[in-house]
């Protein structure tokens, strides 16, 4: 990883440009990394690629950096949307994080029967986002849509994208989990047959599905019920897990290498 500060701006970004930085990232370059005019600070913005800059001046109330040459041309990652139940507040800014870190192109929350959290602070989501994209050298954001319910989400949902729905539930009813005779086959042999097209994981509360919510869920042509393995699973641990192996999978983690 670079040691040069990168920072996710709004402003637009071209060569020769010039960028006033907001007070925090201004205190950051100015009091916690002590920068000086002349050095060089990494910026994008999501739209234009990810540009040198050095600063300019050090005002009064805002850093100022003068925009150099890009560096790297704009990119996004696969098509992978992360629907989650929010669990508490610091499991949720794991799973946003981690999100991020994963290459999700929109985070979806989902209220479903069983979830017990609070609503969720845009600002601080927001926040979370744009740090974890500015460490992992991302050079887009992912969306973030308002929590909505589970119903409406299922009942507006584009049917050309697949949505892996993480079922933890076995067959036996009177059993508390799935187990090793869980109902849904594992998830790399599903995402490996469904391919490399728009897709999205949903992944459940604490306290998992409600039965109805899990026989709504199996009636939609576009859900695809996978397992997680034979053990239970925290909602973020499960969230790493199946964003993983949709990416080692479909996503952009396998090798590129040119064909001979």
């Amino acid at each position: 990883m670079s040691a040069t500060p990168r920072l996710y701006v709004e402003g637009a970004l071209e060569a020769g440009g010039r960028l006033e930085l907001d007070q925090a990232q201004s205190h950051y370059l100015a009091r916690v990394m002590r920068l000086r005019v002349g050095d060089v600070v990494r910026v994008f913005n999501g739209r234009d690629g990810e540009f040198d800059a050095e600063v300019a001046e050090f005002g009064k109330r805002a850093v100022v950096l003068s925009v150099a040459e890009r560096r790297r041309v704009q990119e996004s990652g696969p098509d992978l949307w992360l629907l989650f139940a929010p669990v508490k507040k610091s499991a949720t800014d794991l799973i946003v994080e981690k999100a991020v870190e994963l290459g999700v192109s929109r985070i979806v929350p989902v209220r479903t029967r069983w979830t017990n959290a609070p609503p969720l602070r845009a600002e601080r989501l927001q926040r979370i986002i744009v740090e974890a994209a500015e460490q992992t050298e991302r050079l887009d954001l992912p969306e973030v849509e308002t929590e909505a319910s589970l119903e409406n989400i299922l009942a507006g949902w584009d049917a050309s994208r697949v949505l892996f729905f993480c079922d933890e539930a076995g067959d036996e009813p009177d059993a508390p989990w799935g187990g090793r005779g869980v109902r849904a086959p594992d998830i790399a042999s599903v995402v490996a047959r469904e391919g490399t097209g728009p897709a999205a994981i949903l992944i459940g509360p604490e306290g998992g599905f409600a039965p109805e919510e899990r026989a709504a869920l199996r009636e939609n042509a576009f859900i695809r019920a996978v397992s997680l393995g034979p053990r239970v699973l925290r909602a973020e641990t499960a969230v790493i897990a199946a964003l993983s192996v949709w990416q080692a999978v479909a996503g952009d983690w396998p090798s590129k290498a040119p064909q001979n």
